[in-house]
């Protein structure tokens, strides 16, 4: 097996573990660092898909209790059936969407150039936000409407644009629609569970071809790799939220979107991706 290769695995698990929960967006950055290492064995996308199950399996093992308590309570427990009702909600719009024009947007958008564009204008925005006077009236996710859901959902639509961030744009969207900063954030996490299941199991089918036994060590550097990194980012994320607002964020992306612009404009870095 190729040292390098896996090397370069575990760079590309990490990134998908800590910038999937981050409003940084986990999107952007891989293809960015992926752009960067040169990590192109011709199995990225399936790569990706390993890697992006591994960040989402960190959440469900966080959350397992919760989940679980939903799951047993579904056929008898109002409480349960609210809360299952208001992530099929926020999970509809982002996936009708995303099935009908993924392709296009894959197409014309993931670029670095549109990436780095991405990461400026969602970080103006999130200081946007953080600027506002600060009213949340929900402080709970138990207590979110359907309304609520659905506002999230439709934010979430945003994050199929590479380098906006589905964290980021739920968190905020969530945010705007007066939700608590800590409830915005659970949220978003519990939200991202269909979502990237949905994508995962779409992605499979999709290139279950390129699959391979060969690939085994490869694909488990990088699951191993995003599921420790996103288990520490989603509990480290709340405490932070406890205390702080999102503007560090922001003034990340402003600074690495700048960035990257400069160096595509100068020449200095070759981004083909």
């Amino acid at each position: 097996m190729d040292f390098l290769l896996l090397f370069k695995a575990l760079i590309m698990g990490i990134v998908e573990g800590i910038t999937e929960f981050f409003p940084i967006s986990s999107t952007g950055h891989l293809i960015l660092v992926g752009d960067l290492i040169n990590f192109d064995d011709g199995k990225d996308k399936v790569f990706e898909v390993v890697i992006q199950l591994g960040a989402i399996l960190a959440v469900c093992w966080e959350y397992r209790h919760k989940l679980t308590e939903v799951i047993t309570g579904l056929p008898r427990d109002p409480a349960a059936q609210k809360f299952a009702l208001n992530i099929l909600i926020g999970f509809l719009p982002a996936a009708i969407i995303g099935f009908l024009f993924i392709k296009t947007i894959k197409f014309y958008l993931f670029n670095a150039v549109a990436v780095a564009s991405a990461f400026i204008i969602g970080g103006l925005i999130i200081l946007w936000v953080e600027s506002r006077p600060q009213a949340p009236r929900v402080h709970r996710v138990e207590d979110m409407t359907w309304r609520d859901a659905l506002n999230v959902g439709l934010a979430q639509v945003l994050a199929l644009i590479p380098g906006t961030s589905r964290s980021g744009a739920t968190i905020m969207g969530g945010m705007l629609f007066g939700l608590d900063r800590r409830v915005a954030t659970e949220f978003s996490f519990f939200l991202a569970i269909p979502i990237m299941f949905a994508a995962t199991a779409y992605d499979v089918l999709k290139h279950w071809s390129l699959f391979s036994a060969a690939d085994i060590p490869l694909f488990s550097v990088g699951f191993v790799s995003a599921f420790i990194a996103a288990f520490f980012t989603v509990r480290g994320l709340l405490h932070f939220v406890a205390h702080h607002t999102f503007a560090v964020f922001a003034w990340y992306r402003l600074l690495f979107g700048g960035l990257i612009l400069l160096t595509w404009k100068m020449g200095w870095v070759s981004w083909a991706a």
